[in-house]
């Protein structure tokens, strides 16, 4: 199983204070998780990065090596900082690609970025009616060719055509557990703004900062007691502050 995290807040911080400071940081995480329930011991078959710009355009860097053989990553992470962010390291799923394109996050024009840490049950077969309901343009211009990268084009689909982010990534798991029951969904989009994620048959918490940041984690990155555990087969949706109408941390059931 892979590992993700995302953060958004009202103030800029550094990748490397995410990535690779923590105690339990993704860094540390892609060579000694804590949970890899379902298969794998390490997150070593890539990592990547995706952080939004003062403008909200977000970027990209993608590695298909593990995060902790990249030197020039780790000076990058000490330089750049941002108010959201998107990050993920992973294990592949046998008979899928290692490849830089197969690596979280995906991003798309509309300037979000899309994690899902977990595995789709029966893949590819299980899959194909879905797939078969999207545009073959969608299909053919997948980034690589892996569940993840499918769940994306689903969610992107439900977007195009007027979802909010929540209803569209709410939606995706729905249909996807009908067709591949037992499959493990965490999956977790953010457009700059809100951090929308599900936690289906795998783990995911968040915690709350003093300045209304909010970051959301498959592990806890230290063991500070804000670290809230996110019930199985829920959906959260962050947004940094909030006030008496629009709450920090939202979660409800799938």
């Amino acid at each position: 199983m892979c590992r993700h995290l995302a953060h958004v807040g009202p103030t800029p911080v550094t990748l490397a204070s995410l990535l690779v400071e923590p105690a339990h940081s993704l860094l540390v995480q892609s060579s000694a998780p804590a949970d890899m329930r379902g298969g794998g011991t390490v997150n070593a078959d890539g990592f990547g990065v995706g952080w939004f710009t003062a403008a909200g355009e977000p970027l990209l860097y993608r590695r298909d090596d593990p995060m902790w053989t990249d030197a020039s990553f780790l000076d990058l992470a000490r330089g750049v900082a941002t108010t959201a962010l998107v990050a993920a390291v992973r294990s592949a799923t046998v008979g899928m690609p290692v490849s830089t394109a197969a690596c979280a996050p995906f991003r798309d024009p509309g300037g979000r970025l899309f994690s899902h840490n977990g595995v789709v049950r029966g893949w590819p077969h299980s899959m194909a009616d879905l797939a078969a309901a999207l545009p073959a343009l969608d299909l053919l211009t997948l980034e690589a060719a892996t569940d993840s990268a499918l769940l994306w084009a689903l969610v992107r689909a439900r977007l195009a055509a007027g979802k909010d982010i929540a209803d569209a990534v709410a939606g995706v798991v729905a249909d996807t557990l009908a067709a591949a029951p037992g499959s493990r969904l965490n999956l977790l989009v953010a457009d700059g703004e809100q951090i929308v994620a599900t936690a289906v048959d795998h783990a995911l918490s968040y915690r709350t900062h003093p300045d209304g940041a909010v970051t959301v984690a498959s592990e806890p990155l230290d063991p500070d007691r804000a670290w809230v555990p996110v019930p199985d087969g829920s959906l959260l949706v962050a947004r940094a502050g909030g006030g008496h109408d629009r709450p920090a941390v939202a979660i409800s059931p799938l």
